[in-house]
C-alpha cells in the first residue's frame, strides 16, 4: 500500500519521502514504485517525460527525523493497532508544526489512533484501495478532533493525486469494508460448511454477480490476516455475532497461509495457474 500510494503522489507532481523498517526496505520500497511507474509507462498510461520527472521525486528516509520537512506524512503500516500507535508515537515532535498526519488504516478508529499522536487536531483517515494505481476511491474518515482546515486539506490532496473520495463517518471498517468483509467472510462460511467448493463459490460470484474477482480469489489478494484483522474490528467494534470471524479464516492465518504474498492460501500459487488448497 505504501509504495502504491507513494507511485501515485510522485506521478501526480509531489516530492515522496519514503520510510521503512530498515534501509533495505525502504530501498526496495523505492524499486517497486519505480517498476510500478515502467509498467505505467509500457502501458502508454504516461508519458517518457512524466516517468523520468517521477523517478525523481522519491527520497530515502531513513529516520523519522528526515520526514520533517513534509507537509503531509501518510502511515500505511500493517493493520495491527499496536503497529500503528508505535509508529504514531515515535512521529511525536519529528515533525513541522504545520503537518498534518494521516492513517492509511482500513478499519480502526481514526479517533482513538489520533490520541497517539501530538497533533489529534491535525490527524485524518485518509484509505486508499488495493492496488492504489488502479483503483478511484479513496474513503476519507475524520476523527473527533479533526480540524475543519485539515480535513478540506485532505480533500484536496485526494483531487491532486487524480482520486475520488467519499467521507465516512469514524465506524469500525468504515464503507467499503464494512461491506466487503462480511461477503468475503460469508463465502470462507459457504465454503466451510461445504455449501460449494472453493472453484465453484468464486465462478457463482464472478458470473453470477459480475464481480471481476470470487471472493476466495480477492481475500487471497488482500491477505487473510489483513482480512481476519478487520473482522476482528468488526465484531469487537459492533458487538454482533454476525461479524464472527469464519474458523476456517481464523486456521489458514494460524497455519501462515495468508494468500498471494506468501504463495499460498485459498489457493496454492507455486505453479503457472493457482490451484485450490481446498475442495
Amino acid at each position: 500500500m505504501g509504495t502504491g500510494i507513494a507511485q501515485v503522489c510522485t506521478l501526480a507532481g509531489l516530492d515522496v519521502w519514503l520510510n521503512d523498517v530498515s534501509a533495505e526496505r525502504i530501498d526496495a520500497g523505492i524499486g517497486r514504485v519505480r517498476d510500478g511507474i515502467s509498467r505505467q509507462l509500457a502501458k502508454g498510461a504516461i508519458t517518457a517525460e512524466l516517468s523520468g520527472q517521477a523517478s525523481t521525486r522519491m527520497r530515502a528516509a531513513v529516520d523519522y527525523e528526515a520526514l520533517s520537512a513534509c507537509d503531509l506524512v501518510i502511515e500505511a503500516a500493517t493493520e495491527k493497532e499496536a503497529t500503528k500507535r508505535e509508529i504514531l508515537t515515535r512521529l511525536r515532535g519529528k515533525l513541522a508544526p504545520a503537518a498534518v498526519i494521516a492513517t492509511n488504516t482500513s478499519s480502526l478508529s481514526v479517533t482513538r489512533l489520533a490520541a497517539f499522536t501530538d497533533r489529534p487536531d491535525r490527524f485524518v483517515g485518509i484509505h486508499f484501495m488495493n492496488p492504489v494505481p488502479a483503483m478511484e476511491l479513496v474513503e476519507l474518515i475524520r476523527g473527533v478532533a479533526t480540524s475543519e482546515s485539515v480535513f478540506q486539506s485532505a480533500k484536496a490532496f485526494v483531487e491532486r493525486v487524480g482520486k475520488t473520495f467519499s467521507v465516512s463517518e469514524d465506524f469500525p471498517a468504515f464503507i467499503v469494508n464494512r461491506i466487503l468483509l462480511p461477503m468475503i467472510n460469508e463465502a470462507v462460511y459457504t465454503l466451510h460448511e461445504g455449501a460449494g467448493r472453493l472453484e465453484s463459490i468464486d465462478k457463482a460470484m464472478k458470473l453470477g454477480a459480475r464481480h471481476p474477482m470470487g471472493p476466495l480469489e480477492l481475500a487471497d489478494f488482500i491477505g487473510l490476516d489483513t482480512c481476519l484483522s478487520i473482522m476482528q474490528v468488526l465484531h469487537e467494534g459492533l458487538a454482533d455475532s454476525k461479524y464472527r470471524p469464519c474458523p476456517l479464516l481464523v486456521k489458514y492465518v494460524e497455519a501462515g497461509w495468508l494468500g498471494r504474498k506468501t504463495g499460498r492460501g485459498f489457493y496454492d500459487y507455486s505453479g503457472d495457474k493457482p490451484v485450490p488448497t481446498r475442495n
